[in-house]
């Protein structure tokens, strides 16, 4: 008996003594270890990574930026289930434990001592996944481990346990960049948490264990098995019943990847929102939970998608088809699985689809689509298919299915217009289009390209393209601030200037179409795009004064040339700045700064950036005292220039005939002069009043050019816009040389826009591709939504314009007895200078001016 007692004490003095040792060794780990361990204080205010989320001006998602998804949710926000299917797969005893688990110590030593110190199980609870979330990193170390544990428990004495659950369940990464429950929920079923079924919240709940091999996307078996476990455990621990649990183990795991709702198609778009997020916001642009209102217009930015891209559709299909986009060699007899794999590396571009050709007829082919379903295409959908030999030929139109396709191609197919699936290829142009509003430069749509998929170079702002008779309204502008109107005539009439840099040494331009009408009005000039006379208004007025005063309208003096040949627009601009330059013929004269972000709001909904763009505001008050105080100044410097002749028609005239180093601008100082003087900066905003955008061009010169670009819509280059059945439009037509581009930019008060069709490479559209047949049609099909709803409203004349009868033939006011005289807009002041009789030397026997003698 005295052994067994005596054995008894030796126990307990060994256990008392293992007991102190460990809390000796205990301290002892946590005086060295404690030093180095984060303040859990931080946690009370963590910043999760989520990601920037981009939308239009009325509130539709454009796309997010990020490496994580992730959507932050309160503990108030996540169902009971979701909570209790995560507690029975991670840590049921999560609301009774201090932080760390006895239970789960006890069975992680077991494991060790079984195994001969194998790294198994840690028996980590939910504490102490935060601990090793936040702070830590995942490797498998007795230190790790010690300093989790000592974590652990500041944690529990720094939160509460709701707290913790709630930094858990939006931090745990659930497999596929998905952080956070809803997340996952999101991208595994497209559903919020409130939406989520039991076994649905049992799959999420299983994933921590292995989210990237064990997800159901991955390894949709193994998933299944470990989602039927941790509903086993849910039962375990009544969370659920027998019945709910068995219910839901024989349900089917129907998750597949929703990516992000995107609502909105402008990639393009998105990517400039995202560069200019970064410069603004810095590196945690794209994970500090930021969001950012665009300009962007949601209906019309989808019709400019669609405009855009079935329009470069129809140009392809006018020049034929250029073969299967792919071939392989099919194997008899092969099965969906086969052909799945030929189509792997091919996905759906702007509703063209692809499938690979699994049989071929003369009178139909089977397409295999990478959905399952094969499709039928008959001769009917294959008729546009002549073989495309260059830009201007074509072969002969095929008879029978099988002359196009073969077994084995992989081709496009797309959907028509009457819901009937016809052969489709990518077009190879390219075409860009940006829509803004002339009053402020919001911008309204863009489209850089067919498909940022396929080439992120944003044509809508990266390219410098000529813009061809597109550059003609900005030159008339400077004519008409320079004593011409639209009235002055100018001779249509082959023309040749020297130029060592070409053969021969002679520049000698040319019409489009190689023909010469002789004498005609400026109006008439614009409206026919007639190239020649051009050159000579820009041979009048002086390259260098042309130059300078078109950079009145944001066009960088460096993209234009120091030669004539700027007349005829070879120029290099981007579609943003034709945009932009028209702008200030729509809103009157005033220089708007193109913008597209609205607001920035940070992840509690903020708003820490909201744009204040100069704005043209017409009509606003302060607007016409600007303008009053602008028309003064124009007076004084004027005034100041009195000694200085006016322009007259003789003036004009011999101004066309100075050689191009010559500089006619002394000679019409006074109009010069008030021109300068319409030009000021941006009037500051005070509080509660509009921000002005500088005018930059006199009102009524603006009035002016679009009125004569109004006719180029009415009766001219343009008229096909009349399909709109508006008169308040105005535009431009503009084609360079081997119909390399092809342009339309046009306008009313309140949208401007441009649009481009072009190749990247700069080869040819093809004979007869003018910006009339290229560009137009996307222009007139965007226009057609962009202005459902705004009602028809002219352009207000402004002060200072009037209307006279002149002669159509010589320009000059017509008496009021000359049946033949027709209408015209002038300033004011040029209908006097007008109306002084031409010099006598310049008048024909029977007293009517000499056209061909002055110009």
């Amino acid at each position: 008996m005295r052994v067994l007692l005596r054995l008894v004490r030796y126990a307990l003095y060994l256990a008392l003594s293992g007991v102190l040792l460990g809390c000796l060794a205990i301290g002892i780990a946590y005086w060295l270890i404690s030093p180095r361990l984060p303040s859990v204080e931080t946690l009370r205010d963590v910043r999760l990574q989520v990601p920037l989320r981009v939308y239009t001006s009325d509130d539709k998602l454009v796309a997010t930026f990020g490496e994580t998804r992730r959507i932050p949710v309160s503990i108030e926000q996540v169902p009971a289930k979701v909570k209790n299917a995560f507690l029975a797969a991670e840590d049921a005893r999560f609301y009774e434990h201090p932080g760390f688990d006895m239970q789960g110590i006890f069975r992680a030593v077991w494991h060790l001592v079984r195994t001969g110190g194998d790294k198994g199980p840690g028996g980590s609870t939910i504490t102490q996944q935060v601990a090793r979330n936040f702070f830590l990193s995942p490797e498998q170390t007795y230190t790790r481990k010690i300093s989790e544990l000592f974590l652990a428990l500041r944690i529990e004495n720094a939160l509460s346990k709701d707290e913790i659950l709630a930094l858990y369940l939006n931090k745990i990464f659930l497999g596929h960049r998905a952080y956070g429950v809803a997340a996952a929920a999101e991208f595994y079923y497209g559903k919020t948490l409130d939406q989520l079924d039991l076994a649905e919240c049992a799959m999420l709940a299983s994933l921590p264990k292995f989210p990237s091999t064990g997800n159901p996307l991955f390894n949709r078996d193994r998933a299944v098995q470990r989602r039927n476990y941790v509903l086993a455990r849910m039962s375990e621990n009544k969370f659920i019943t027998e019945k709910e649990m068995k219910e839901a183990m024989e349900q089917p795991d129907r998750s597949y990847a929703h990516e992000p709702p995107i609502e909105v198609e402008a990639p393009y778009l998105a990517e400039m929102v995202r560069a200019d997020a970064m410069e603004r916001l810095g590196n945690d642009a794209l994970t500090d939970g930021y969001s950012i209102r665009t300009t962007i217009d949601s209906r019309m930015q989808e019709a400019a998608n669609k405009a855009l891209r079935d329009s470069l559709i129809d140009y392809d299909r006018r020049h034929g088809y250029r073969g299967a986009e792919a071939h392989v060699e099919l194997k008899p007899g092969a099965k969906p699985e086969d052909l799945n794999r030929e189509l792997a590396n091919f996905r759906p571009i702007a509703g063209l689809v692809p499938g690979i050709v699994s049989e071929v007829s003369k009178e139909q082919a089977q397409v295999y689509l990478a959905d399952g379903q094969t499709v039928i295409l008959d001769k009917a959908s294959v008729e546009w298919a002549r073989p495309y030999q260059s830009e201007n030929s074509r072969g002969p139109a095929p008879k029978t299915v099988d002359s196009v396709l073969k077994a084995g191609d992989i081709v496009r197919v797309a959907r028509n217009d009457e819901d009937k699936w016809t052969l489709g290829q990518i077009p190879a142009a390219q075409s860009a289009l940006v829509s803004l509003d002339p009053d402020d430069g919001a911008i309204r749509a863009l489209v850089g390209g067919f498909s940022f998929g396929r080439s992120k170079f944003n044509r809508a702002t990266q390219s410098a393209r000529q813009p061809g008779s597109g550059f003609k309204p900005f030159l008339y502008a400077a004519a008409f601030e320079h004593g011409f109107t639209p009235a002055s005539i100018l001779n249509d009439a082959p023309l040749s200037f020297p130029d060592p840099s070409r053969p021969g040494g002679v520049w000698s331009p040319s019409n489009d179409d190689d023909k010469f009408e002789g004498p005609m009005r400026l109006r008439e000039a614009l409206v026919k795009s007639v190239n020649l006379i051009s050159v000579r208004l820009l041979d009048a007025i002086g390259v260098r004064y042309a130059r300078e005063f078109i950079t009145r309208f944001g066009l960088p003096l460096e993209a234009m040339p120091e030669n004539l040949s700027m007349s005829l627009g070879t120029a290099a601009v981007a579609p943003l700045m034709m945009a932009r330059g028209y702008a200030v013929f729509a809103n009157g004269g005033m220089l708007v700064d193109p913008y597209f972000i609205a607001t920035i709001k940070d992840r509690d909904g903020k708003e820490i950036y909201t744009a204040q763009p100069a704005r043209a505001c017409r009509d606003c008050p302060e607007r016409l005292l600007d303008d009053a105080r602008l028309a003064r100044a124009a007076a004084a410097s004027a005034a100041t220039a009195a000694t200085v002749p006016s322009a007259t028609p003789g003036d004009i005239a011999a101004a066309a005939t100075i050689a191009p180093a010559a500089s006619p601008a002394s000679r019409f100082a006074p109009i010069a002069a008030a021109s300068a003087a319409t030009t000021a900066p941006a009037t500051p905003a005070e509080p509660g009043k509009p921000r002005l955008a500088p005018r930059t061009l006199d009102v009524r010169t603006a009035y002016l050019v679009s009125s004569l670009l109004r006719d180029v819509v009415r009766r001219g280059t343009g008229h096909a816009a009349m399909e709109l059945k508006r008169n308040d439009l105005a535009g431009k037509t503009g084609t360079t040389n081997e119909h390399r581009d092809a342009w339309f930019n046009g306008f009313n008060d309140r949208v401007v826009t441009s649009v481009w069709v072009g190749f990247d490479d700069f080869s040819s559209l093809g004979r007869g591709e003018f910006g009339s047949k290229a560009a137009l049609p996307i222009w007139i099909n965007y226009m057609r939504v962009a202005l459902d709803g705004l009602a028809e409203r002219p352009f207000a004349t402004p002060p200072g314009i009037s209307t006279a009868r002149i002669d159509p033939g010589s320009g000059y006011l017509a008496s009021s007895d000359d049946a033949g005289a027709i209408l015209e807009y002038f300033k004011s002041e040029d209908i006097d200078r007008l109306a002084a009789p031409p010099p006598e030397d310049m008048l024909d026997e029977e007293g009517h001016q000499e056209a061909y003698d002055i110009f």
